[in-house]
């Protein structure tokens, strides 16, 4: 309730000089719609959204509470997962995860500097437009392993990314009404 009535001063109160501040705005500008409520999953389901939800299964989604690797190894689990992240405006924690897991396939040395550069800037350096929530020693050390980049020059980062949101936003995604509701429609879909 409060947000309806705070925003306009909010808006007011943020400047237009730097791209972090702008950001800032889009996404203030998004809470009085966003909602953790999903009756239509159809929007966050990967490929062919109708039929994804026909074939996903009440055990399957029931297993996503298994452990939060299960969510993460299930198309549509981290697709639900993304949903739930974006309503509380964190997604950035799990595009930085999936973009350590896909820097881990990279195969050139020529493209691995250039990828492992393009992560850091985006998620690892101060200021970042989508920067993580991490300590400073894993930060420093990220930027020190900047200088010569191998394959898992951001393995600490991710780690402690991958245990904030097992920790944190894994057991509200439970509990939420993204997951819940999309359990509901599954079984309803059995009756």
């Amino acid at each position: 309730v409060c947000i309806f009535f705070c925003f306009p001063l909010l808006t007011s109160l943020l400047p237009d000089i730097d791209h972090r501040n702008r950001g800032m705005r889009t996404r203030l500008g998004c809470l009085s719609h966003k909602s953790d409520s999903y009756n239509d999953f159809t929007a966050i389901l990967p490929d062919k959204p109708n039929r994804a939800l026909k074939r996903l299964s009440t055990e399957e989604a029931s297993r996503w509470a298994d452990s939060f690797d299960v969510l993460l190894s299930h198309k549509y689990g981290l697709a639900a997962f993304r949903a739930f992240l974006k309503t509380e405006f964190s997604e950035e924690n799990l595009e930085f995860w999936l973009a350590c897991e896909d820097f881990k396939k990279t195969r050139s040395a020529a493209k691995l500097a250039s990828k492992a550069q393009r992560i850091f800037e985006e998620f690892i350096d101060v200021q970042a437009p989508r920067e993580v929530n991490i300590d400073f020693q894993t930060r420093e050390l990220t930027r020190r392993n900047m200088q010569e980049p191998s394959l898992s020059c951001f393995d600490q980062a991710q780690g402690k990314v991958h245990s904030l949101m097992e920790k944190d936003s894994y057991p509200r995604f439970l509990r939420s009404k993204i997951y819940t509701d999309l359990l509901s429609q599954t079984q309803r879909r059995l009756s």
